[in-house]
């Protein structure tokens, strides 16, 4: 009998947190959540977990546990239910969360269970969980003692020691400490991304200052961004609004979904008179209106990107309209979509407030060290497991548990796909499971690699060459002289020299070849073109060779 914790992904990109828990009989999954492309992959939606083992596995999996409702920790679920369909446990909020997101994805048949993290414990498979609330992000976030044939573990994805949390709703430090001293504790599996910061993390409640000063002083519209599952961040925009006598709008279908549904379930307070959807805020004049507007991470086709670019149907930047970015661009290649944002934004001459100009506009939901020693000192377990970070954050952490006297060797520093095993008290490495990324580009999942990027960074730098070759296989001849064309490399037309060059020389090289089958004409083509090129004007198009037998 043993037990083994797979770090599927979300050990080394901050986002994308899927992980396993496995016995001999049962196996369990905490967390399923999707990542973001990165600047180098052209084309590419979303990043999601590879489930390869969990479906040649699937007979042994009896659930889904979730922490809390980011997309990094439940947008990969309805890719994996399509296949797999287990009961998903989570808390209220999450659980409505959850069932918007799989019913965009038109899974219907999900089994969605919700429990009370103040009273209810989770049952799933051998394992048994006991939730416990801490404070993060967004509202309704826990943690879990899960007790295990090998013994008891945690798992605390991402949380902090939030003094006066927005939504009221402190780390159960009681409830933790108790499930720790009941027996101790095998294995920690947290958070590592403050592993370099000092400190406390402040509370929520710290932006307000920042953020109701620049309401204050706006004139004209407000556009106010934050991620669309920060329900505390939007509790601090809609009550700043009421104060000032402005109506908040929804703008952006995931805004206002989460919106509603926090709203509804008593996470997000306001008066119902105080939040509009766009149709119905069409007689609301700009400076009595707040819009709470999708799009914090500069994602191409969010309300926010439509509306800098001029393309929103029903909303226009005015000069000196005011658009606040209450975020903080983590996730890999957010920060330059944002800072194109920013730019076009400026560019209109909106009065722009972002990370670069304005301290205070975002607090994080992830503890820094003080919240790491304190949670460790709360816990106390035989062995760490750092997640939610990168490389160098999961050795942060292993350095900063070093200065408290931990050995280095209790802290399992994992990448992708490998696994730690706990036998009889004690635990190893125990080599990988299969853990590839997975790109998702529109509904395509799965069918675009390195290979396909590769090949649209070449079209985006340096374009494309198209080379018809027309040939007489029986006769070994050339029909007519190849057609070259280009897209994304040279105007044709002030490029006919080295045009008319390509062509000669690639009459040449054809006449000299020994045979005319087709593969060693495109080959040679290639060969030949790609050193032209790059002699002639330092490029390195994609060459296509179309080769056609008369």
């Amino acid at each position: 009998m043993s037990l083994k914790f797979i770090a599927l992904s979300g050990t080394t990109a901050v986002t994308e947190n899927l992980y396993v828990y496995e016995t001999d009989k049962d196996m369990m999954i905490v967390d399923c959540g999707v990542g973001f492309p990165d600047s180098e992959m052209f084309g590419v939606d979303l990043v999601i977990p590879d489930f390869s083992y969990i479906r040649k596995n699937q007979h042994k999996l009896r659930g889904i546990l979730i922490s809390h409702g980011h997309e990094d920790h439940i947008g990969a679920l309805p890719f994996l239910l399509k296949d797999v369909n287990v009961p998903v446990y989570s808390t209220k909020l999450v659980s409505a969360f959850i069932k918007d997101k799989l019913a965009d994805s038109d899974i219907k048949d999900a089994k969605l269970y919700q429990f009370n993290p103040d009273s209810e414990t989770v049952k799933i498979g051998e394992f048994l969980i006991t939730p416990f609330r801490v404070p993060h992000s967004m509202p309704d976030a826990v943690g879990f003692a899960i007790d295990t044939p090998e013994g008891r573990v945690f798992h605390v994805a991402e949380y902090k020691f939030e003094q006066d949390p927005i939504d009221g709703f402190l780390f159960d430090e009681e409830k933790a400490r108790k499930l720790a001293t009941e027996k101790q504790v095998l294995s920690l599996a947290s958070d590592c991304l403050g592993a370099y910061k000092e400190g406390f993390v402040e509370s929520e409640k710290t932006v307000i200052p920042t953020i109701e000063g620049i309401m204050a002083k706006a004139k004209k519209a407000i556009f106010f961004t934050t991620i669309s599952s920060s329900i505390s961040r939007m509790q601090i925009a809609m009550d700043t609004a009421e104060k000032l006598g402005r109506k908040a709008v929804y703008v952006g279908r995931s805004v206002e979904k989460k919106a509603l549904a926090a709203h509804e379930l008593g996470f997000l307070k306001y008066k119902d008179d105080q939040a509009l959807d766009l149709r119905s805020a069409k007689g609301v004049e700009p400076q009595r209106a707040m819009y709470i507007i999708a799009g914090s991470f500069g994602q191409p086709g969010s309300a926010l990107y439509r509306l800098a670019h001029g393309e929103h149907k029903f909303l226009k930047i005015q000069e000196n309209d005011t658009v606040i970015f209450s975020s903080d661009p983590a996730p890999p290649g957010s920060k330059e979509a944002v800072d194109y944002l920013v730019d076009r934004l400026i560019e209109a001459n909106a009065d722009v407030y972002f990370y670069d100009r304005t301290e205070g506009l975002h607090v994080s939901g992830h503890g820094r060290q003080e919240d790491i020693k304190k949670l460790v000192s709360i816990v106390k377990p035989k062995y760490f497991i750092p997640t939610g970070g990168t490389v160098r954050h999961m050795r942060g952490f292993r350095d900063l548990l070093a200065g408290q006297g931990v050995d280095k060797n209790r802290v399992f520093e994992l990448k992708n796909g490998e696994v730690v095993e706990f036998s009889n008290g004690q635990a190893k490495r125990a080599g990988r499971v299969e853990a590839k990324e997975i790109l998702v580009d529109g509904t395509g999942v799965g069918d675009v690699g390195r290979r396909v990027l590769a090949d649209r960074a070449v079209l985006q730098k340096d374009g494309v060459v198209v080379v018809l070759i027309q040939v007489d296989r029986r006769k070994r001849n050339l029909v007519c002289n190849p057609d070259i064309i280009s897209r994304g490399f040279v105007f044709q037309k002030e490029s006919r020299g080295l045009i008319e060059g390509a062509r000669k020389g690639l009459v040449q090289q054809i006449s000299r070849l020994k045979t005319f089958d087709r593969s060693v004409i495109k080959d040679m083509t290639i060969a030949y073109l790609e050193k032209l090129f790059e002699k002639e004007i330092g490029r390195h198009p994609m060459i296509l060779p179309v080769v056609v037998e008369i």
